[in-house]
């Protein structure tokens, strides 16, 4: 019954020393400095593991939750980011693609007037188009592929984001441009949305008309504002629970690593 015991015992502190790795590793991620009193506590009482196991479970939890949040957080606001870049380069693009020598006369009357994805008032269909974002270096490739596939009958408009935008899988600034595709009909349509998934190119909402392109870049700025606070206050409160993780983790180690100690004697 005794070696029993202190199986269990030992099992839940090393439940409670990963507990500690995980904390620890997380401090380390922000650098934070880790306390070191020089103190060497006593083993805790039976009482007191029951508290310890609390605070570190409390604490692996609130960490979680909040690294959760922000990553979820800062997804959305990539994604806004980018949003942004595309709506605000969109009307150039428009605007070029009606002065474009290489557009035919037939394209130029279809880009006219608002509603482009919508049918002219003669009654002919007007252009659709995707607007989206890529990396820089896939452009070429991109361009040639649209080419190849769709025969030509696509019209391509492309500019740099001036600023690196930071990938969401790797955290890593990365230069990207925003293009936006005309065609005519569904089958292009599928064709281009096809080439874009296989180039990971990412395609955003692009409104057809230039008032609700502006609507939305107000709209989509706003929520990139909010998004900064919340994303502010998510961080201090993360590194409010690292800042208490960190005062205590050396003693905390120290205590549960004695624990076991208490058991190990020679029964046989």
């Amino acid at each position: 019954a005794f070696q029993r015991k202190f199986v269990n015992e030992v099992r839940r502190c090393d439940e409670m020393e990963r507990k500690l790795r995980f904390l620890e590793k997380e401090i380390a991620k922000d650098k934070f400095p880790i306390l070191d009193t020089g103190e060497n506590p006593e083993a805790p009482a039976p009482r007191e593991i029951i508290d310890l196991e609390s605070i570190f479970e409390k604490l692996e939890n609130e960490l979680k939750e909040v690294n959760s949040s922000a990553e979820k957080l800062k997804k959305t606001y990539l994604e806004l980011s980018e949003l942004k870049q595309i709506l605000r380069k969109t009307q150039t693009f428009f605007d070029e693609a009606l002065h474009d020598p290489s557009m035919s006369e037939e394209n130029i009357g279809l880009l006219g007037g608002e509603g482009i994805g919508a049918t002219g008032a003669t009654g002919g269909l007007r252009l659709g188009f995707l607007a989206g974002i890529i990396l820089r270096e896939r452009l070429p490739a991109f361009e040639r592929m649209l080419w190849r596939v769709c025969r030509g009958n696509v019209f391509l408009k492309q500019a740099e984001v001036d600023d690196p935008l930071e990938d969401f899988t790797t955290s890593i600034p990365v230069h990207k441009s925003v293009f936006l595709v005309f065609f005519q009909g569904d089958q292009l349509r599928t064709r281009v949305k096809k080439i874009c998934d296989g180039f990971h190119a990412t395609l955003y909402p692009c409104p057809d008309s230039q008032a609700d392109r502006r609507n939305m870049a107000i709209e989509v700025m706003g929520q990139i504002q909010d998004l900064e606070t919340v994303l502010t206050q998510t961080k201090q409160h993360r590194q409010r629970i690292l800042e208490t993780a960190a005062k205590n983790l050396r003693i905390w180690f120290l205590r549960d690593l004695s624990y076991p100690e208490l058991f190990n004697l020679d029964v046989t």
